[in-house]
């Protein structure tokens, strides 16, 4: 770990807004892992097999281990770690280690509160760290798919867009296929209908790449009954692009947002959930919003953030009430974050 003082400073900081010690496991089953978690992880994760030659992994990401320990009924709610998260780089092979001190709030019950709560949180930690001075940028992953879900497009199409934001190469890949009504070929279509009549002979609750059998069922029905075909894939497309251009104040946001609706005479009320965002006015620091922000972790589902000293990036964190349901929950669970990397200090 970093500076034990430095540390001593941020752990007081989280002990005194009310968190509590927890402890996640270094050792994680990598199936656990693989099955339920994105595809970062499944590229990220550094595995061995144990003495019955089960195989394990190193924890890739603090906040997915501490839900798994959450889950288990071994931690408390409202929580904070110490400890290194291990991962690939990709590069070569070679493993990463980032020394963290983060918080968690898992069984958020109110999103707006829990939000700032926890930013407000990392910003007092940022104060102690340095004399300089501290700027945040968010975005909101909710507001991306409200405007997708808004737009005049086949399903399919909807759910792949969601479904791939996060991978942006990927995700500009497909706004080409958009643009072209570039879709799915007569052969992956078949392939798609037999699929789905195999999957419903299979026990509905078995859970692949973090969804059960019975969800992927629905989202095979749904793009099995879409239309194939679509002209305004053109326009759509631009409308998408030109709200990820959406960079500025957070006190000019809503001016942005009307004229973005306006131009692409969209319905006013589409951007009205904003309350977490708008709630960060109160902050006595800049405060940036980006939509095209939030894309390097799959696993976000609202507001995301990053918080720099200078013009270093100590922190990163976000909401994810998907999460603990794709670990093993009954249900969704609200949760929200936050990890200071003491490795950039």
């Amino acid at each position: 770990m970093k500076s034990k003082k430095l540390s001593e400073k941020i752990i007081k900081t989280f002990k005194i807004n009310g968190f509590v010690l927890s402890e996640p496991d270094i050792l994680l089953d990598s199936e656990y892992i693989i099955q339920r978690s994105g595809e970062n992880f499944r590229r990220s994760i550094v595995t061995f097999e144990n003495e019955d030659g089960k195989l394990m992994c190193l924890r890739p990401d603090l906040t997915v281990a501490s839900c798994i320990k959450f889950l288990e009924k071994k931690s408390k709610s409202k929580i904070y770690y110490s400890g290194q998260a291990y991962r690939r780089t990709g590069k070569g092979g070679s493993d990463l280690i980032n020394d963290q001190l983060g918080i968690e709030i898992l069984g958020s019950k109110n999103k707006v509160q829990d939000d700032f709560k926890v930013i407000k949180t990392i910003l007092n930690c940022a104060k102690r760290i340095k004399e300089k001075k501290i700027k945040v940028k968010v975005g909101d992953i909710g507001l991306f798919k409200r405007l997708i879900h808004t737009l005049d497009m086949p399903e399919r199409w909807k759910l792949r867009l969601i479904r791939h934001f996060w991978r942006p190469k990927y995700f500009e890949e497909l706004l080409s296929r958009l643009e072209k009504n570039s879709d799915i070929d007569s052969v992956t279509f078949d392939t798609d209908k037999k699929r789905f009549h195999e999957m419903k002979k299979m026990k509905q609750d078995n859970v692949i790449a973090g969804r059960s059998i019975s969800e992927i069922l629905k989202r095979f029905d749904k793009k099995i009954k879409d239309p194939r075909s679509f002209s305004e894939g053109k326009q759509i497309a631009k409308i998408i692009r030109s709200f990820l251009k959406i960079n500025c104040k957070l006190s000019h946001l809503n001016r942005r947002l009307l004229d973005f609706t306006k131009r692409n005479k969209l319905k006013k009320n589409i951007f009205k959930e904003l309350k977490s965002i708008q709630n960060l006015k109160n902050l006595k620091h800049e405060v940036i919003f980006i939509t095209n922000f939030g894309r390097n972790i799959e696993y976000y589902t609202g507001i995301v953030f990053e918080i720099f000293v200078g013009k270093k990036e100590i922190a990163r964190g976000g909401r994810y009430d998907d999460l603990l349901k794709s670990l093993g929950a009954k249900k969704n669970i609200q949760a929200v974050g936050a990890a200071i990397n003491l490795n950039n200090l």
